[in-house]
């Protein structure tokens, strides 16, 4: 199929998923993987096309420095302990649990298993971010302990997956000192950079924040690196900047939630395999439930002490995976330590819980958002019109 085929029905697919979100009351996230996975299996588009690897790269790293720029960094400091707290019981019960359930009853090999280990442990920060931001609830108190402890979770399965299975090259220490420059030096060019560029339809600012991005990862890449952890740090740097210029962040969300994430997001349900996963029932359920009964057992007990009202929310939420999910599994199955099937069914597994956890915290534990709250996506049309006519 030719690029521009396979990018019109992702597209076509990306508008139709924003109808349904509409209609339905879910988040577009879920419909878009969803979509991706009917496509996927009845068409047989291909998830690793260059160009939609490359956008759906850039969108999650993109989608991690927006949630990062979310948190406010002296409610992090408030939110520390909980955040650490929540974020490693949520990285250690599933890693544990899936690499001994695959080691044992599932007879896979040693690394096949730690592969699944840490595909498994994950916390989908793309996936929670776009739901929180979509129902306005970044902006409160729930919604960045959710984010911060997605992090922790984050960072704990990308330092596994680099101790246990890949070496750095000479190109790591490069990688750091870009990544260390970019998180100080930005937050402080970035004012003057606004006062002299912002502020205009060719979105100079934009293209900066897009230009260091995709440096990292350039750099990440070449220093067998995740650019996406660099990408969360920046973006809780610039979050000072954004809260002074809360118009620049909405143009950026805008863009990111237009174009880029639905790649993102249907570029994960391509990556199901059908056939692969009704052959294998049985395992799946046992791997499902390896990533899916620890989440739930070890975080809710935190989120009881650290946010009551939202304990149930707030674990089923820390139970979705995605990002990192996948990037475990395809580094496994490129590495040669996992087959096409064991793949299939860990991304299944991933997938999966991008989809139910939230979708029943959506429909069944959302929050109440206070009634000053003010939605975090921009106004429709309509309505700009209608307030500019109302005196």
């Amino acid at each position: 199929m030719e690029p521009v085929q396979l990018a019109a029905i992702l597209v076509g697919a990306a508008l139709l998923a924003s109808m349904v979100s509409v209609e339905a009351g879910i988040s577009v996230a879920l419909v878009e993987l969803a979509l991706g996975v009917g496509l996927g299996n009845v068409f047989n588009l291909d998830p690793n096309a260059s160009w939609l690897s490359l956008i759906a790269g850039f969108a999650s790293v993109v989608l991690t420095f927006l949630a990062g720029a979310e948190v406010d960094p002296d409610d992090f400091r408030e939110r520390f302990g909980a955040s650490i707290a929540i974020g490693i019981v949520s990285f250690l019960g599933p890693f544990i649990a899936a690499t001994l359930l695959a080691l044992g009853p599932l007879g896979w090999g040693t690394e096949a298993a730690l592969i699944a280990g840490t595909a498994l442990s994950t916390t989908s920060l793309a996936v929670v971010y776009a739901v929180l931001v979509e129902t306005g609830l970044n902006t409160v108190a729930v919604g960045k302990l959710i984010m911060s402890a997605c992090f922790v979770t984050d960072m704990c399965t990308v330092i596994a997956l680099s101790a246990i299975f890949i070496t750095p090259t000479v190109w790591f220490p490069v990688f750091l000192l870009v990544s260390v420059a970019a998180i100080v030096l930005l937050p402080r060019l970035a004012p003057a950079f606004f006062r002299r560029y912002g502020d205009r339809v060719i979105e100079p600012e934009i293209k900066l924040v897009f230009v260091v991005l995709l440096a990292l990862m350039v750099l990440a890449s070449e220093a067998n690196g995740q650019a996406v952890l660099p990408a969360f740090v920046l973006g809780l740097m610039m979050s000072r900047h954004y809260q002074r210029h809360q118009e620049e962040q909405r143009r950026l969300r805008v863009v990111a939630f237009a174009f880029l994430t639905p790649f993102f997001f249907l570029r994960g349900g391509l990556n199901v395999s059908l056939a692969s996963v009704f052959a294998n029932l049985g395992v799946l359920a046992v791997l499902a439930a390896a990533k899916m009964v620890p989440k739930l057992g070890l975080v809710y007990p935190l989120a009881r002490r650290h946010a009551r009202e939202n304990a149930a929310f707030t674990t089923l939420l820390m139970s979705t995976g995605l990002t990192f999910g996948t990037i475990s599994a395809l580094y496994g199955l490129s590495a040669h330590i996992i087959d096409s099937t064991q793949f299939s069914l860990l991304v299944t597994v991933v997938v999966l819980s991008a989809i139910v956890p939230t979708a029943i915290a959506q429909r069944r534990f959302s929050p109440r958002l206070p009634d000053k709250h003010v939605h975090a996506l921009p106004p429709e049309p309509s309505e700009l019109l209608i307030g500019e006519a109302t005196p």
